[in-house]
């Protein structure tokens, strides 16, 4: 009976490990659910952070996505690519520093078809950090290395 237990046991952790979006590379809870459900067409084609709605969802590698409106769905749905928000929706303050932080889905910055995402709290403003920074190319292209090893570890 014992066998049985720690078999039922195996199966399970196995197949939700199989089944499971890896959110090395996402910034998504259990529930696979990215951008806190902000429409990642609202970002990329609007410049502006808007909730979602569950009528208009879209899965794509296994994360969910929510959408305004079915316009919207159906203009990601024929490109996921072009919406996918830059190092997986984690602060790109933070890659650039070399971590993964949550980002606030209402901090972000819409720039040359790409968008990138920023911590915000009581300490912190990551876009700000970015901002005046004032070399936005300099600032990408070492996150961009930096991503390479961050989007394959917990952080």
């Amino acid at each position: 009976m014992k066998q049985i237990f720690v078999f039922m046991v195996f199966i399970a952790f196995a197949s939700s490990n199989l089944f499971a979006q890896d959110n090395k590379a996402n910034n998504i809870d259990n529930s696979n659910i990215a951008l806190q459900g902000y429409s990642p067409v609202s970002y990329a084609d609007l410049g502006l952070a808007q909730k979602g709605v569950k009528e208009f969802k879209s899965e794509y590698q296994k994360v969910a996505y929510y959408f305004t409106s079915n316009d919207q769905k159906i203009a990601f749905d024929k490109n996921p690519e072009k919406y996918l928000p830059q190092y997986g929706g984690f602060c790109a303050f933070g890659i650039f520093a070399g971590a993964k932080f949550r980002a606030d889905p209402t901090k972000f910055i819409s720039k040359d078809g790409a968008y990138f995402l920023y911590l915000n709290n009581l300490e912190l403003d990551a876009k700000e950090l970015w901002l005046n920074e004032n070399d936005h190319d300099k600032l990408v292209n070492a996150a961009n290395k930096n991503w390479e090893k961050l989007s394959k570890t917990h952080n």
